[in-house]
């Protein structure tokens, strides 16, 4: 019979490239077996490892020198990657979460989103923003917070995201860590991470209402939400035009989708007409009419209101400063979308 301990003795003698230890103290050497004919070695590689091919012909040149009439039998064997830790998150104090979404963009869901929650903590709610389009945030100019930076506070043993304050409002976004004129170039899995961070590792406990603010479509960071969040409703935005309806519909269809199942408070319909202020009695129909609005009906969503194409409403979020919180003029119409919404029974 061959000696094992003498096999292992050679194989101390073989160095892993990458490391630069031998394959027996690093784990290589997975198991060692010995009879009257053979010597039969297992070894665990981790995947695409580079050298695997090469330390094992340098076993086989070390043991058939050693051992020339043994039969080598040696199985090569992958080590799985371990897999991260899942973080355990504890509940969040939120009563509403709401995905205010679109399925196409460009079609004012950020002003929507923005000025929803600003009449909502008019009103007394606390609430909080979550600017999830990473790679268009746009809450940063429309709240005048570019110069905002964001701190980290422990609370429970763990480290959290402070929110950042403006006017009442809880506001995240990754406006605040990057330079409104750098591009945010991340793969979807990053991207997913850092939503995942804002969503859960943020500060929202104690609040009425949080808002996101989801990027158009129907991907990523939809999922990630939806993974990680108990979300109480979806409010879609919409134009009346065609095209927007359109996508809208698919969006629709994802919240109603059996492993989604998110329902939808309602949905609000953007740039529904035009007024000139010089014939404040004529409405101009650009985008078509009714289009949001006959949708709603025939999907049997909620429609909570119509909003119209007011020059006003574009310059106050250019300028930081919300339309629901300027003059009546504006503002009625964030108003009455915020009374129907929270007519919705799903609404706490």
């Amino acid at each position: 019979m061959y000696n094992k301990d003498a096999v292992i003795e050679i194989l101390t003698e073989i160095k892993h490239p990458e490391s630069g230890k031998d394959i027996v103290t690093t784990g290589v050497l997975e198991n060692v077996s010995t009879d009257e004919t053979s010597i039969k070695l297992s070894l665990l590689f981790k995947p695409n490892d580079a050298f695997a091919e090469s330390v094992k012909r340098n076993i086989e040149e070390k043991l058939k020198a050693k051992f020339p009439q043994a039969r080598l039998n040696l199985t090569l064997m992958k080590k799985e990657p371990a897999k991260p830790a899942q973080k355990e998150y504890p509940p969040l104090d939120v009563r509403n979460i709401i995905a205010v979404a679109s399925g196409k963009g460009g079609v004012g869901k950020s002003t929507v989103a923005v000025n929803l929650a600003v009449e909502l903590v008019r009103r007394g709610f606390k609430t909080g923003l979550l600017d999830a389009d990473l790679h268009g945030p746009s809450i940063p100019t429309m709240l005048d917070m570019h110069d905002t930076t964001l701190e980290m506070v422990q609370k429970n043993g763990m480290m959290y995201v402070e929110p950042q304050d403006k006017a009442g409002l809880k506001v995240i976004s990754i406006g605040f860590i990057v330079a409104p004129d750098d591009a945010v170039i991340w793969r979807g899995p990053a991207a997913s991470s850092m939503l995942r961070q804002f969503a859960r590792e943020t500060d929202w406990n104690g609040l009425d209402f949080l808002l996101i603010d989801l990027p158009p479509g129907t991907g990523d960071a939809h999922l990630t939400i939806v993974r990680e969040l108990p979300l109480t409703a979806a409010l879609i935005v919409t134009t009346p035009q065609k095209v927007a309806i359109d996508d809208v519909v698919r969006g629709v269809g994802m919240f109603r989708h059996q492993n989604i199942n998110v329902p939808i408070a309602g949905l609000v319909e953007n740039m529904a007409w035009f007024t000139p202020a010089e014939l404040p009695d004529n409405k101009y129909y650009i985008f078509g009419k009714d289009g949001g609005k006959n949708m709603a009906a025939k999907t049997g969503i909620p429609f909570l209101g119509s909003i119209p194409l007011i020059q006003k409403i574009s310059e106050s979020g250019d300028e930081g400063k919300p339309a629901a919180a300027g003059d009546e003029t504006t503002a009625q119409y964030f108003r009455q979308i915020v009374d129907r919404l929270l007519e919705q029974p799903m609404i706490n």
